[in-house]
């Protein structure tokens, strides 16, 4: 009987967890007599297949006995095809063809020629092995840009099975693979301008505030008035991405499998826009077996971009509350709950009625009050508080259309947003997410700001959330104008961004 063990992970959320695949085999049985316990899924189970052939078309051949292998712990589900290499491995370590070593975590797919195949969540796998204490991490050679951005740990692409033998009976002649420098000096120029936008000075300024202090935003406004254009021009003037916040936003798309092969940290902001048609799974997250992250995981420390808002079911809307207001998702299920992070930028767009037109001083509105309402009671009073600037977009006029002028373009705002940024980074984080009992310290009002303050309450019948995210505009704003006190200006301009939603739902 020969017992031989290997280290391996499995990635529930966005972290990973030490796996123990403790192979053994003994004489008595034959090649077809492979179990696999420990909890495993359809993938793992079908492993034993993929093994077999690696093996025997690797040129190491396979033993006509009983094979058992064990991953531990027992009682944590194990999904994916990542255990392939530790597995084959284990076989190999038993029959003593590769030396026993703890020094070493393996993951990788096997095609049926030993060639390794990249697998999702490798950045977890390295943060834990960092965490665990152990030195090495051999992985698929297009996973290797993407584990090696974890420092403290030898990150070892490999192409084929055969290499890993080399490697395990032979450390000293492989060098480990070299993190990729992947945060860019400055901004490239894919992202569309905002100078491509005509009109809209209002819009592209509550844009401007909006991505200063990482605040939410909604726009209302005729079809064809320009809101889907500001939206995807946003990313455009928002800060890089800094390492931390690439480090947890590549780990979100490594564990959805959305990184691109062979790529090492994500250097933009992403940028998600769902259909209207999305699911609560698809914006949330979850699925069957373990849930995976959802829309608004993969917009962390970006922009969830939800065009046509009240197009969404309602229910799925709703499930917004908890990322908006806790910046992470809670997925409870019967066999465990994960949490993703879920630190978004929410940019909604939507018409003021079915057909479009309401309000438009141009175009007839065929809509009855009811159908009105009915459709802008899609989006809820708790949602809408969860917002802090809604903005108004109307139709562009024909002479602005034609101007000449460009206005404001993407870089100049960039600076501006940059700059804010810079003063609040100095108090710990960005204003939009200021602790509730920080608030009269850092938005302090004079007497003429406390009284414009209290007549917006008064007035507007404002909610308790409500009158703390117009001191938070109100602070952004006044780190636009550079400015140490909140003053009444700046407190004007933030309750003015709130005044929509009771033109159109009240």
């Amino acid at each position: 009987m020969a017992l031989f063990r290997t280290r391996s992970a499995a990635v529930f959320g966005i972290d990973a967890h030490l796996i123990d695949v403790e192979v053994d085999m003994y004489p008595g049985g034959n090649s077809r007599d492979f179990v696999t316990v420990g909890m495993p899924d359809t993938a793992v189970r079908e492993s034993r297949e993929r093994i077999k052939s690696a093996l025997i078309n690797s040129g190491f051949g396979y033993p006509n006995k009983s094979v058992t292998i064990n991953l531990a712990p027992a009682n944590v589900r194990k999904e994916g095809a990542g255990f392939d290499l530790p597995m084959a491995l284990g076989i190999l370590g038993a029959m003593g063809t590769v030396q026993r070593s703890d020094e070493h975590l393996l993951v990788g797919e096997l095609s049926l020629d030993g060639t390794l195949r990249p697998v999702r969540g490798v950045l977890s796998m390295a943060v834990c092995a960092k965490r665990q204490g152990i030195p090495n991490l051999l992985v698929p050679a297009d996973n290797a840009a993407e584990a090696a951005v974890a420092e403290g740990v030898n990150v070892f692409g490999m192409r084929h099975l055969s290499e890993v033998v080399a490697f395990l009976n032979q450390p000293d002649k492989f060098q480990p693979a070299v993190s990729p420098s992947a945060i860019p000096a400055t901004l490239d120029g894919s992202t569309p301008d905002f100078r491509d936008v005509r009109g809209q000075t209002a819009a592209k300024r509550a844009l401007e505030v909006a991505a200063a202090g990482a605040h939410n935003v909604l726009m209302i406004g005729p079809p064809g008035s320009g809101k889907t254009m500001l939206a995807k021009r946003f990313g455009g003037i928002l800060p890089l991405l800094t390492f931390q916040e690439a480090l947890q936003t590549t780990q979100v798309h490594s564990v959805a499998g959305l990184l691109p092969r062979g790529a090492g940290l994500l250097s933009q902001r992403p940028f998600r826009s769902p259909h209207h048609t999305v699911s609560d799974a698809g914006l949330i997250g979850g699925g069957s077996g373990t849930p995976r992250p959802g829309e608004v995981s993969l917009a962390h420390h970006g922009v969830l971009f939800l065009d046509e808002l009240p197009e969404f079911p309602r229910n799925v809307l709703e499930m917004l509350r908890q990322p908006l207001e806790e910046g992470s998702v809670t997925l409870a299920r019967s066999a465990m709950t994960l949490s993703f992070p879920a630190n978004f930028m929410l940019i909604s767009a939507m018409n003021p009625c079915p057909c479009g037109f309401f309000s438009d001083p141009t175009r007839e509105c065929r809509c009855t009050g009811a159908i009105i309402q009915r459709y802008l009671s899609k989006v809820s009073g708790p949602l809408l508080d969860r917002i802090d600037l809604h903005v108004e977009v109307p139709a562009v006029p024909y002479k602005e259309l034609r101007s000449r002028d460009n206005g404001t373009g993407s870089r100049e705002m960039r600076e501006r947003v940059q700059a804010a940024r810079d003063i609040q980074q100095k108090r710990g984080f960005y204003n939009a997410q200021i602790p509730s009992r920080l608030i009269r310290n850092i938005c302090a009002l004079d007497d003429a700001g406390e009284r414009t303050l209290e007549l917006a309450v008064r007035k507007m019948g404002l909610s308790a959330r409500a009158h703390d995210r117009i001191l938070k505009v109100a602070r952004t704003i006044a780190d636009l104008d550079r400015s140490e006190s909140v003053t009444a200006k700046h407190l004007a301009e933030a309750v003015q961004y709130r005044s929509l939603d009771r033109n159109y739902w009240t």
